[in-house]
């Protein structure tokens, strides 16, 4: 049974006078197209892109503000349990004054789950059988690129596919892929930042000068500022010559005071990685070593200088998410890229890239051509396409064409019963086995 939002603004309004900020033009603009998504007729399937930092999570609770008003409940998805703490603590202040209920879901947080509250928030645990939704009206999937295509099916299958569908991604993508992978959905983007942030200044320094990096950070720690310090491993490897966590945070206590220095990795438990993150948070530690597991859901507006080492090794996308956790006060920040040569032209290319640009977008572009830009009928996400005989590039042309047509033939048929409308329905039916017989492959 189709459901139809009646647009309301009590809860929208209450929230925005409680903010202590100012929404930017593309927040407002974005509020408003998920709010007419939702009071349409059809189902909502809309990808909101924007950088990092550039506040996502406010304008998918002002959608969130309007599923409550109708009566609905709705659901939060982040791929880590540090990024879906991040948002229970963020959203549960910002609905502390309007009497609205929020539950978090993860393995960790085995008590007080709340399956009435009127925000859900959780990682893969929303996926156990033993987790029911009633009467859901929206669905939020953060970092999205982070979830397989099967894992969203099964999302939207378990909450009910009458509900609206909101799709987050700090990964900026090229238009060309919005049109071949994302073509079916709406897309809005915030490209605006909020005000007061200054650029990051990202610099690249080969790892023969990091006595020299570790001398002037000195200085940083004496300004009361705290440092990220990110490492590819964990431990040492014999066969990947990649410094480790374990190795380089021996090595910062050593040079600094070991009180100062905390660590962070994947493989700690959750209430361990909760102690580290609470003492930083708390200026207890000011150097966090840690690796890619702070690519998402660490806000600390204190943090402001970020070093990647082994930068060469990374993707522009991970470089450009991780750079993003710091520059979220009112204080300049830097990044720095430790890297050991020799460089490949790539890695060369990688890391030119990062100096000279803090566009989410224009990066999005630049990884696309260096990388390439995955399968766009299945579930994997990066690589070259399996095209015989189209470019993604050089045929963008024909994409566009072919979603209006695509479009077009759905808004005439929308029962799919006529020629046009069977071919879709077969590839539609092929894109359906092609998702599970991958599902299958990887259990």
């Amino acid at each position: 049974m189709e459901f139809h939002f009646l647009k309301k603004n009590k809860l929208s309004k209450q929230l925005r006078d409680q903010l202590r900020f100012q929404l930017t033009g593309d927040q407002e603009t974005t509020i408003e197209e998920i709010s007419n998504d939702q009071e349409g007729s059809s189902k909502m399937l809309r990808l909101l892109q924007g950088d990092v930092g550039s506040g996502k999570t406010i304008v998918a609770l002002f959608a969130m503000m309007q599923c409550i008003e109708n009566n609905k409940r709705s659901v939060l998805m982040a791929p880590t349990e540090i990024l879906a703490e991040q948002h229970f603590n963020t959203i549960r202040e910002f609905i502390s004054d309007l009497n609205l209920t929020c539950s978090l879901i993860t393995s960790s947080n085995k008590n007080n789950h709340n399956f009435e509250a009127d925000i859900i928030i959780g990682t893969h645990a929303l996926f156990q059988q033993k987790v029911t939704f009633e009467n859901i009206g929206l669905v939020v999937i953060d970092e999205q690129h982070k979830f397989g295509v099967h894992q969203r099916i099964l999302l939207n299958e378990k909450a009910g596919n009458s509900c609206d569908i909101l799709l987050m991604t700090a990964t900026p993508i090229p238009r060309t892929m919005e049109l071949a992978a994302y073509g079916d959905m709406d897309i809005s983007k915030i490209s605006e930042k909020p005000k007061n942030r200054k650029e990051i200044i990202t610099k690249s320094i080969n790892i023969s000068k990091i006595d020299q990096l570790k001398e002037s950070l000195t200085k940083i720690l004496n300004k009361k500022q705290k440092i990220y310090w990110v490492c590819p491993l964990i431990d040492e490897s014999e066969k990947l010559q990649l410094q480790s966590v374990n190795s380089r945070v021996n090595d910062l206590k050593k040079y600094y005071s070991s009180n100062n220095v905390g660590l962070v990795h994947g493989q700690m438990s959750q209430e361990e990685k909760n102690d580290v993150m609470s003492k930083f948070k708390d200026n207890k530690i000011d150097i966090l070593v840690a690796t890619s597991v702070i690519e998402v859901g660490i806000d600390d507006p204190d943090a402001t200088v970020m070093i990647i080492e082994n930068s060469e090794r990374y993707g522009l996308s991970q470089l450009h998410q991780l750079r993003g956790r710091v520059g979220r006060g009112n204080v300049q920040s830097t990044c720095i890229l430790l890297f050991e040569g020799p460089l490949t032209e790539n890695a060369k290319r990688r890391l030119k890239v990062m100096k000279e640009t803090n566009d989410g977008f224009l990066i999005a572009e630049e990884d696309l051509d260096i990388r390439g830009a995955g399968e766009i009928l299945g579930s994997k996400q990066s690589g070259i396409p399996n095209f015989r005989l189209s470019n993604l590039d050089k045929h963008k042309h024909i994409l566009e064409e072919a979603r209006g047509v695509a479009m077009d033939i759905v808004k005439e048929d929308p029962e799919l019963k006529k020629s046009a409308g069977k071919a879709q329905r077969t590839l539609l039916h092929l894109f359906r086995n092609q998702v599970a017989i991958d599902y299958l492959k990887t259990g």
